[in-house]
């Protein structure tokens, strides 16, 4: 079963389509001010690498929540630089369950 609405690729499209085919971020990833200026296809200002849009959750991070104003059209760069430290402690937290169920860890 897919952590994804069975929907997913159409509701992307329209995400996408309400960016203006360009990255929504408007700073939040503290990789530049104001929106980011990367537009899908394109080099990448800062990094010069091909930009694909992605689309992000946020502030909401569960994949199921897809209301529009939780869905972002944003950059590679931006979408894992914001996603970054819920990322490290998703990390962190499968790291310590392995170490639980290999008796390493007691759970108190």
């Amino acid at each position: 079963m897919s952590k994804y609405p069975s929907n997913w690729a159409e509701i992307v499209k329209v995400v996408k389509a309400r960016a203006g085919n360009r990255c929504e971020c408007n700073g939040l990833c503290g990789k530049h001010e104001g929106r980011c200026e990367c537009v899908n296809g394109q080099p990448n200002p800062r990094t010069k690498s091909k930009v694909v849009l992605t689309t992000a959750h946020y502030p909401d991070p569960d994949p199921q929540n897809v209301d529009m104003k939780n869905l972002h059209s944003w950059c590679q760069q931006c979408h894992n630089t914001v996603d970054a430290p819920m990322r490290a402690k998703n990390r962190a937290e499968k790291r310590r369950q392995k170490q639980v169920q290999a008796g390493q860890l007691k759970m108190f």
